[in-house]
């Protein structure tokens, strides 16, 4: 077996819906601002659920719509830039609760391309390490890391998770794929919460510093140009037309994003599929989030082909051509 095949997809999402109208509550903004400038107009926000018990529950959609059991997965891989704790990770604590004995388990931290990047290590893995199964999942619970008096932040995150099941096959799945980064402009771009120095020999002078920060027009021009790129790159290596391509799935950061995005390819916005109203960013989450959402209304059928388009903190990017 030379490929890999998706099994299926599931999510999770708190049940906490926190509207725009909910945060004019709290800080000054309005739900016109925020609808116009980034298109979201509710999230889902924790009510005390951590990462990894979100994590957890989109897990177990993902392996009940892939029709497998907990002895069936062999790689837990959960991409997250918000966990519960630095150790054990996220991942460990997702195999404790499924009781999946006979997996290895690892976290990634690659912000919002974090789900993306999972799948090509699980991709890459299944192939070269003889791993069979890997469920992969996108979780985050950035409410914890947002400034709720920022403004500029606040308004544009949500919590969920999303999960995937992949398996070896003699079929291929995963057609191909592009991930890099670029860790001077993620310096300038996009911090988040910074863990204290706290050492005999060291101290942090700021220990305020541990939320969310964002140059919201410098990660515009950055994810603009950087997603038609990576689209026409897995087109390119994957030998396809774009006109083949049922649903681009892009990381779901904001609306405006995406309607320049698709008008730098020269596409319809249609074929991009955006919920950003509904959730918000969920960073790692958002592409499984969304290509679970596709599945669950029956707008994607086995054999469609599909692009996952990513773009994040540090700064990251990564894309997919896969075939449902």
């Amino acid at each position: 077996m030379e490929g890999v095949k998706i099994l299926g997809v599931g999510k999770y999402c708190p049940e906490n819906v926190v509207t725009n109208f909910d945060l004019e509550k709290i800080v000054e903004t309005s739900d016109e601002w925020i609808v116009k400038r980034t298109g979201i107009k509710e999230r889902r926000i924790s009510d005390g659920e951590g990462t990894v018990e979100i994590a957890y529950k989109a897990a177990l959609n993902a392996l009940k719509n892939s029709n497998c059991g907990k002895d069936d997965i062999d790689l837990i891989i959960v991409a997250t830039t918000s966990p519960d704790k630095i150790m054990p990770s996220t991942a460990c604590s997702v195999q404790g609760l499924l009781d999946c004995k006979n997996a290895a388990a690892f976290d990634i931290s690659a912000a919002c391309s974090g789900f993306v990047y999972s799948l090509i290590i699980a991709d890459s893995l299944i192939k070269s390490a003889g791993k069979k199964r890997a469920l992969i999942i996108g979780a985050e619970v950035l409410s914890k890391i947002v400034d709720w008096s920022d403004r500029s932040t606040c308004v544009l995150f949500g919590d969920g998770a999303g999960a995937m099941v992949i398996e070896a096959s003699d079929e291929n799945s995963i057609i191909s794929s592009c991930f890099a980064s670029d860790g001077k402009l993620g310096e300038k771009t996009l911090v988040a919460a910074e863990i204290n120095l706290n050492t005999p020999f060291a101290k942090s002078e700021n220990i305020e510093k541990r939320y969310i920060e964002m140059k919201g027009g410098e990660v515009f021009k950055f994810a603009v140009s950087i997603l038609p790129e990576i689209v026409n790159d897995v087109l390119d290596k994957g030998n396809e037309n774009l006109e083949n391509i049922k649903y681009i799935v892009p990381h779901q950061a904001n609306s405006r994003i995406i309607d320049e995005a698709a008008r730098r390819l020269k596409v319809n916005r249609e074929k991009f599929y955006v919920n950003v109203d509904k959730y918000g960013n969920t960073s790692a989450a958002s592409i499984p989030i969304a290509l679970s959402e596709l599945s669950e209304k029956g707008l994607i059928n086995k054999g469609d082909k599909i692009i996952l388009a990513a773009f994040g903190g540090g700064l990251t990017w990564a894309s997919t051509l896969i075939k449902f």
